[in-house]
């Protein structure tokens, strides 16, 4: 694994709506980014209060990310 492969969890959510939001503030300011859920494909929606979403980005974007999502979700 390099560099380049690594990624980095900048925050976890309690619902799937929040994350993907996140997200697309991310990649309008040019971060790519990923939301990571395990609810059973859908099956179990609960599990995402429980073991949350994540938000990942590759290790050389997390802390421009984090900057971003501070910045945009406090205004």
């Amino acid at each position: 694994m390099t560099v380049s492969d690594e990624v980095a969890v900048i925050r976890i959510f309690s619902n799937e709506m929040e994350a993907i939001m996140a997200q697309q503030l991310l990649e309008e300011s040019g971060v790519t980014a990923f939301v990571f859920k395990d609810d059973a494909g859908g099956m179990e929606p609960h599990l995402q209060r429980t073991a949350g979403v994540r938000l990942i980005v590759g290790l050389a974007d997390a802390e421009r990310a984090s900057e971003i999502l501070r910045t945009m979700i406090s205004n």
